[in-house]
């Protein structure tokens, strides 16, 4: 059975609750490490509750420890009636791997029950046939990572369980201040906890209490110039530069955004399919709503002078250029933006 989230993980444990079973298997794939914590806490109440005491834990870096795994899960348990074994993976599954695991569920001790965690799960994955085998033989969890637009609503619903509240400018201002860290961002909800009183919180309050532990990377930064979202770009900018991100990095990512948008702009001028080009330059997932609305934002003038900026940048980043290089990148997200003022700019300097 698929279960689409965290909150249709709970529905079904309290369905497990008034009497339903816990399957042989459960898997928790997610890319954010405190939502995949939280779900595996909440399986292991289940398992306990429903009798299973004994917990074994196996660790994946590598190679999946499949034959220990496996003899573990087909021999008794010599401590408790019932046991909990959990393999913690941190890399795509292989076939074989997959085909032994769908060829033990079927012959696990009644006394076992198997907790599988790891990454998203891509579509090699999903499609196969033994993924198949084990989704009709337990539940595989899909947790999304939190996007950034659900953030503030995700604080404010873990800060109700503290009974407390804030408005939105102080929801905003603590989602700036730990975006790209769930992690932080609990640590925060539980420290407000803990240094204000129940009620509303004012931005001040907050501000005061709250550190700025924003974690970002590249692909941060490409997001939001194609969001169209300067000013958060720009906060993205500072922080990489501020944690040491190397220039010609940052320059990298932002010229390579800009050449898929003039491959897709090609693609669109010849009468080719924009969805076929995108899958063909391995855009996906959220990007795959961010590139058309650059591409009907940015013309294909305008991305050359931006295509050319990034190349001035590198040159400045590696020492050949007097100006100055956090300025450079500054020009380049800001036109990639759309700002006005800079995509006037580059269409003067494109024409020029």
């Amino acid at each position: 059975m698929m279960i689409r989230g965290d909150d249709g993980l709970r529905a079904q444990l309290e369905r497990g609750a008034r009497g339903a079973a816990l399957p042989p298997l459960v898997w928790i794939a997610t890319d954010e490490p405190l939502l995949g914590i939280e779900a595996a806490d909440r399986v292991r109440g289940a398992a306990r509750t429903a009798g299973f005491d004994e917990r074994r834990v196996f660790h994946a870096e590598r190679e999946v420890p499949l034959d220990a795994l496996l003899h573990e899960a087909g021999s008794m348990s010599l401590f408790a009636s019932r046991r909990l074994l959990e393999l913690r993976l941190s890399h795509r599954p292989a076939k074989a791997f997959g085909d032994a695991l769908a060829d033990a569920l079927p012959r696990l001790a009644d006394d076992t029950r198997l907790l599988v965690s790891g990454p998203r799960l891509e579509r090699q994955v999903t499609e196969t046939a033994w993924f198949a085998r084990l989704e009709r033989a337990g539940w595989i969890v899909a947790i999304p990572v939190l996007e950034r637009a659900q953030l503030p609503a995700w604080i404010a619903e873990r800060l109700g369980r503290n009974r407390q509240r804030a408005d939105a400018a102080a929801l905003r201002l603590i989602a700036e201040r730990v975006e790209g860290n769930l992690l932080a961002a609990d640590q925060e909800v539980r420290k407000l906890a803990l240094l204000l009183p129940a009620g509303e919180l004012s931005v001040e309050a907050v501000r005061s209490a709250v550190l700025d532990v924003a974690r970002w990377d590249v692909f941060d930064l490409v997001d939001a110039a194609l969001a169209a979202d300067a000013a958060r770009a720009l906060r993205c900018l500072h922080g990489l530069r501020a944690e040491g991100t190397a220039a010609p990095v940052l320059v990298w990512a932002l010229a390579d955004a800009v050449r898929a948008l003039l491959r897709l702009a090609a693609a669109r001028q010849a009468g080719r399919p924009l969805a076929q080009a995108m899958r063909e330059a391995r855009i996906w997932g959220p990007r795959e709503r961010l590139y058309p609305a650059a591409l009907a934002r940015l013309s294909p003038t305008l991305l050359r002078a931006l295509l050319r900026r990034c190349a001035a940048a590198d040159r400045i980043a590696k020492g050949l250029g007097a100006d100055d290089d956090g300025q450079a990148l500054e020009s380049i997200i800001l036109g990639l933006a759309g700002a006005r003022s800079l995509a006037l700019e580059s269409e003067r300097l494109a024409t020029a």
